[in-house]
């Protein structure tokens, strides 16, 4: 095997959206770890992998149940492979709440609880300046004007067990789920920036990939909303601004991932240049406490 093929690349959310297009990208460049919920599905892109002549390997994880988080990254670290990056890409924005294995948050397990177990299990078998990028979204931040107009009013923070209750800060969002998605994307950046400041010897970095309407983010959006997103809108994307495609977002994705420099705590916008999160999130002492409480939360489930 060549240099090249040596390195292994984890993504999540593989099969759809950007995250199958990021995988595409980084078969390029070794072998990629595939973590998602459907084995059909990663078995379908792990075939178009191998058919490319390139390096995949499979692994069945629901992010929103945490013990299946914790076997699968058991699981990848069992494969014994020279891991080189770590991309927590799968998300959801649930349109009604839900309530996962452990009774809390569906869309707040599957974007942070989840990423934050797998992440924080995989990172002392990562070598040192290793990658680890987080798909993140400006619909965090309350001043983003494209998020306001969209109908979000920011992250809702209260405190990591008040987000697993489903429960946000009042006078939010009137747009259904917008809060959970919002705040779950809010804490996922602080962990980022956290992280960045606790472990030096490796790097994390965040991606907010743009409004990608051609995504399979909402699962329980209506037929018309899906086909309209795919087939009219995301054609559009491309001419209007904070709007992207899967395959730029992947790219800008890939290169946040592979990028050699020593570059930590770097939060990317929708073109791959840097930007600011929320005022909040920009904290250390707001970072400091979301990773702290989240910490406290998992130890109730995870002893």
């Amino acid at each position: 095997m060549t240099r090249t093929e040596r390195k292994a690349y984890i993504i999540t959310g593989p099969t759809s959206g950007i995250g199958h297009r990021t995988a595409l990208e980084l078969a390029k460049h070794g072998t990629v770890v595939l973590v998602g919920r459907d084995q059909g599905k990663l078995g379908k892109v792990r075939e178009t992998i191998e058919r490319a002549g390139r390096h995949a390997v499979a692994v069945v994880c629901d992010l929103s149940d945490l013990t299946s988080v914790r076997r699968a990254a058991a699981e990848i670290i069992a494969l014994d492979l020279p891991i080189a990056g770590l991309v927590n890409n799968a998300g959801i924005h649930e349109m009604r709440a839900t309530k996962n294995a452990q009774g809390w948050d569906t869309t707040f397990a599957t974007n942070h609880l989840g990423p934050f177990v797998l992440t924080e299990a995989l990172m002392p078998h990562l070598p040192d300046g290793a990658n680890v990028v987080f798909l993140c979204s400006g619909v965090e931040d309350p001043e983003r004007r494209p998020a306001v107009i969209a109908g979000f009013r920011g992250g809702r923070y209260i405190s990591a067990e008040a987000s697993a209750r489903g429960e946000w800060k009042p006078g939010g969002s009137t747009l259904p789920g917008g809060d959970a998605y919002a705040t779950s994307k809010q804490s996922n950046l602080a962990t980022v920036m956290a992280f960045a400041r606790e472990t030096p010897r490796l790097r994390f970095n965040a991606v907010e990939p743009g409004f990608s309407p051609a995504t399979s983010l909402s699962r329980d959006a209506n037929v018309f909303l899906r086909l309209l997103g795919k087939y009219v809108l995301g054609s559009l994307a491309p001419f209007i601004r904070y709007w992207s495609t899967p395959a730029r977002a992947a790219k800008v994705t890939t290169n946040a991932l592979l990028n050699e420099s020593r570059e930590t705590g770097v939060y990317y916008d929708e073109r791959g240049k840097p930007m600011l999160g929320s005022t909040q999130v920009r904290d250390p002492r707001f970072q400091d406490r979301v990773v702290a409480e989240t910490r406290a939360l998992l130890s109730t489930a995870l002893t």
